[in-house]
Order: structure tokens, then C-alpha cells, then sequence
């Protein structure tokens, strides 16, 4: 693990979230955090041993949630078994709410533009760019074509301009969506309030937006300790990893660096890295 702030090492980070622990919290992003990044999102599922870590936590700590671009209903589905854990979807514009899809009400009446704007891009963009209409989101992913990643962006920027919607790039993604107030960032400002110790751990630069909220809070409350933990990889990892306090190197370690936070807690020993059933 790395570190770009001096003052934070990993084993006090620790210790002073086990002595906070009911009012700690922990946040993750999904793709490339706890699951793999892949060329079809639909067949993507949380890495061996992170649905297990995350429900340990929710045992825990004070909070455990993931915020992610994906719909909610989506991440509904993939964490059935820890109800315990809130979730995030399309950046905040829905969340789970005993079981049921709520979608910001701001949010919601631009469905029909997103509808067009999918079809606009399946119409206009080459086959090899996958279109995937989230309902509220269009993500434009350029990952089995690269080179067409300047085709994408110009065409995604023109779009924006013409019906005024949001970018967000990403990891061989560009997505776009309605120009609400709101993303990882608000999330986490909003669901730390109570907190006085909160761990985020993302890949992407969507996810620099909660660095930063912990960053405030700190500023803010010198009584509040945020730990920022970025998963490497060669297309944004760089970038977010500069501005973390620690890093991994893959989705499948961050289930490792949680076993040593879990076994932090009293009665608590590692874990064994076996398949969520």
C-alpha cells in the first residue's frame, strides 16, 4: 500500500475506526472496487469474498454503502444478501429504500430524453461502441475500440451542449446525464454528517468527487477522519491514486485489506477468501 499524506498511516487509520466504530462508515464504488471492470457490464458480479466483507462490516461499523453509476435495481440484485447495506445508484439519483428503486424527483422527468439520446448514440456511434441506456444514463463505453474514444467524446460533448446534460468520463466510458445537483461527492457529504470517521475506496475519477468531500469534512471538523483508498489501474487509477492515503492493486485485493480492518475488532479474525454463496 501507498500513501500521498505523510500524516495518515494505515495501522492508526485502522485503530481510530475500531475506537469510533459505530459512528464510522464505509463507502465503496462498484466496477473497478469490488468488482471487475469488463466489456459487458451485465455480466459483471462482485469479486470472490466482497459481499462477505461488506456484510462483517455492516456488523460493525455505523454505516457501509456503495455508490456506483449503476442503476440501483442493478445493485439491488447483486447485494440481496446484505439488505444491511445502503445503496447508491446513477450517482445518487436512486437509491434503495427498504427493497424498492427511488428515483430523485428532479431526476425522473428527463427519462425521455435519455430514451432518445440512446438511440441517437446506437444510431450514430459505430457498432463497436456499446450503448448502454441506464434509464436516467447513457454510458457510451469505447473499451473494445480505443481508437474511437475522440469520436465518442466529441460526439457525447455535442449532445450535452444540444440538450443540456451532464458528462462524466470514466474508464473507456463517457456518460452522460441529467444536469441535477448531485454525485459520489454529495452522496458522501450527505451520509457522513453523522460520522466522525468514513473510508472511501474507488478507481475512477467520478470517485475524485468523494476524495474530495472527505477532504472538506476534514477541513471543516478537525474532529473527523476521512481515509481515501484508490484501486490501481493504467487507465485512471494514476490519477485518483495521487490523492489517496492508500492503494491497492486490484478489486480483488480490497476484500484482503478489509479482512485487516475486520480482524482489527475484538473476537474478529481473518477471514477466509472464499465465494459469496
Amino acid at each position: 500500500m501507498a500513501t500521498s499524506r505523510a500524516p495518515l498511516r494505515f495501522v492508526e487509520a485502522v485503530s481510530s475506526t475500531v475506537a469510533e466504530s459505530r459512528r464510522a462508515g464505509f463507502f465503496f464504488d462498484f466496477d473497478g472496487t469490488i468488482a471487475p471492470i469488463m466489456r459487458d457490464p451485465g455480466a459483471v458480479f462482485p469479486v470472490a469474498g466482497a459481499v462477505e466483507r461488506l456484510r462483517a462490516l455492516a456488523g460493525l461499523v455505523g454505516r457501509v454503502a456503495v455508490v456506483s453509476a449503476r442503476p440501483a435495481a442493478f445493485l439491488r440484485d447483486r447485494f440481496s444478501g446484505v439488505p444491511q447495506v445502503r445503496l447508491f445508484g446513477l450517482y445518487g439519483m436512486q437509491t434503495v429504500v427498504d427493497g424498492q428503486v427511488r428515483t430523485d424527483a428532479e431526476a425522473e422527468p428527463w427519462a425521455p430524453v435519455i430514451r432518445r439520446l440512446a438511440a441517437d448514440a446506437a444510431r450514430d456511434l459505430p457498432g463497436e461502441v456499446l450503448v448502454e441506456d441506464k434509464a436516467l444514463l447513457v454510458a457510451l463505453h469505447y473499451r473494445a475500440a480505443p481508437a474511437l474514444r475522440g469520436a465518442v467524446e466529441r460526439w457525447a460533448s455535442a449532445k450535452a451542449a444540444e440538450l443540456g446534460l451532464r458528462e462524466q468520463h470514466g474508464r473507456m466510458v463517457v456518460e452522460l446525464r441529467p444536469p441535477v445537483e448531485g454525485d459520489k461527492g454529495t452522496v458522501i457529504s450527505r451520509e457522513t454528517e453523522t460520522l466522525t470517521r468514513a473510508w472511501y475506496f474507488g478507481d475512477d475519477l467520478s470517485d475524485g468527487r468523494a476524495f474530495d468531500a472527505l477532504r472538506c469534512r476534514e477541513e471543516r471538523d478537525p474532529a473527523f477522519m476521512g481515509v481515501r483508498v484508490a484501486v490501481a489501474n493504467g487507465e485512471t487509477g494514476d490519477e485518483l491514486a495521487r490523492r489517496a492515503d492508500f492503494t491497492v492493486d486490484s478489486p480483488e485485493d480490497t476484500p484482503v485489506l478489509l479482512d485487516q480492518v475486520i480482524s482489527a475488532f475484538p473476537g474478529h479474525p481473518p477471514m477466509a477468501l472464499t465465494l459469496d454463496g
